[in-house]
């Protein structure tokens, strides 16, 4: 089989900087995330001359990345214990502070009254005792039930409290990938409320601050999908948190009447004829920037869209050319 070699230097500018490696491995190769991390398996993968064994490491100007693979060749990553253990999360980085993950939709990040054993903080635990000589894990924040996406956890309570204190004076970066209903009309905005809750837990919008808690939520569209027959009228945007209160990004978007697909709880009228199957949100948390709670050095983290909202983009956009060549 042929030997194929692809080389590529981060410049000043690039879309790459800051960005994992297998990123850039499969925007190389034209193949899968799979496959990409494969490459890193197969000792295929090198930056700065020396072979990378760790897909997600975060590419900087002037690294030089080069993948040499053989065309043709199945590539398939390695199983990998902790991933055979902990099914529904997967570590993108770790130190003796601090542990960062990306979560599976299925998988709650805590328990709820409900008290499920099956949770993210309970497999983190349990995977930081089988890894690390520090067991202990501490929450910092949160995702919804049925969103995937980026989180981070504390290995020790002091900097839980320096990372609480950095998501308390807004410093981290929080971006979210969303496919909502409908067409949003401005390309870019910031929606503004307080926020209350109601007897069933629901969030809604208040006029006063003296009955709920201010939520700030900046928005960008990425792309609009017109209506058709088998292209619904389906936004994707881009949404920045400013704060992070539970259920801001549906509640905001559902009240500005673009619901997030598959949310059962807030407006599923706007999105009930949309043919979204998958048994979670449309709703995953792209990227996630902070400063390390010990050292100060700022950290930057991206996760790309899982399948379930990267493949429905497909769909619909099919549907739309479609119907653009009359058929």
């Amino acid at each position: 089989m042929p030997i194929l070699i692809q080389d590529h230097v981060i410049e000043a500018g690039s879309p790459f900087a800051g960005v994992r490696a297998d990123r850039l491995v499969q925007h190389l190769t034209s193949g899968s995330r799979s496959f990409a991390t494969g490459l890193f398996d197969h000792d295929c993968v090198q930056v700065n001359g020396q072979l990378e064994p760790n897909a997600g490491r975060l590419l900087s100007v002037g690294d030089q990345l080069r993948v040499r693979y053989e065309q043709g060749r199945r590539y398939s990553p390695r199983r990998r214990p902790e991933q055979q253990q902990n099914r529904g999360f997967r570590v993108l980085f770790e130190d003796a502070d601090l542990i960062v993950v990306e979560k599976s939709a299925e998988l709650l990040t805590v328990p709820t009254d409900a008290r499920e054993a099956h949770t993210l903080i309970s497999r983190l635990g349990e995977y930081v005792k089988r890894t690390s000589s520090i067991r202990s894990v501490h929450l910092v924040h949160r995702l919804d039930r049925g969103v995937s996406g980026l989180l981070v956890f504390a290995r020790t309570r002091e900097c839980a409290e320096e990372l609480q204190r950095q998501f308390a004076e807004r410093k981290p970066e929080r971006r979210y990938d969303a496919l909502v209903a409908g067409l949003v009309q401005s390309d870019r905005g910031t929606i503004r409320s307080y926020l209350a809750t109601g007897k069933n837990l629901g969030r809604y919008s208040v006029r006063s601050a003296d009955q709920g808690e201010l939520a700030i939520t900046h928005y960008e569209v990425v792309s609009r999908l017109a209506d058709g027959p088998r292209s619904p009228a389906v936004t994707h945007v881009q949404v920045r948190l400013e704060t992070g209160r539970r259920n801001q990004i549906r509640v905001h978007l559902a009240e500005a009447g673009h619901s997030v697909l598959g949310d059962d709880r807030y407006r599923v009228d706007l999105w009930s004829r949309i043919p979204w199957q998958p048994k979670r949100l449309a709703l995953h948390a792209s990227s996630l920037g902070l400063e390390h709670p010990r050292t100060g050095v700022p950290l930057q983290f991206e996760s790309p869209l899982p399948d379930e909202l990267s493949g429905f983009l497909r769909f619909v956009s099919a549907g739309e050319r479609d119907l653009r060549r009359g058929r």
